[in-house]
């Protein structure tokens, strides 16, 4: 079994030495999805939720997500990001909004929280933004498909080497 980054020798949590890292590129790509009726993506699609823009709030919350994640989830390191993109797609045959956040930087320490992160803040956003015509929406689907950079160099989810994704 692999030991654990986060708890030292007495079980206690700790936050990682990235110190002695070298700084590289880092890249992750998360992706999740938020399910609903299809009155309700037809109305997000079109642009006439009450609230506003869906897909524009929904993205500028998780772009603001990443950048904030070292505050949201503990023992995380603060990082200088570089790029930080979230793109949408509609998945009329599921009737799901698809989300796809991309986050880059140089340094010592990996992306995939914050990658991770501005789906999950999306995905809420979105939620948040059309409760009021569908409070039976799913967050659903959020995982890490790709990661490249530091030691451990290149992963990706199976979706990304079997050619099962969806976008």
């Amino acid at each position: 079994m692999a030991e654990l980054s986060h708890i030292n020798a007495r079980g206690e949590a700790r936050m990682v030495d990235v110190g002695d890292k070298g700084i590289t590129e880092r890249i992750a790509i998360a992706r999740g999805a938020v399910v609903m009726k299809p009155e309700t993506l037809r109305l997000i699609r079109e642009g006439n939720m009450k609230k506003g823009d869906v897909l524009g709030t929904a993205r500028v919350a998780g772009i603001m997500a990443a950048k904030r994640t070292w505050e949201l989830i503990p023992l995380c390191h603060p990082l200088q990001l570089d790029k930080v993109s979230v793109d949408f797609g509609i998945d009329e045959i599921r009737s799901r909004v698809e989300i796809e956040a991309m986050v880059k930087c140089h340094g010592k320490t990996g992306v995939e929280m914050e990658a991770l992160t501005a789906v999950s803040v999306a995905a809420l956003a979105i939620y948040d933004m059309a409760k009021a015509v569908e409070r039976t929406m799913r967050i659903t689907d959020i995982r890490l498909v790709r990661k490249e950079g530091g030691k451990s160099g290149l992963f990706l989810a199976e979706e990304e080497t079997t050619g099962g994704n969806h976008r």
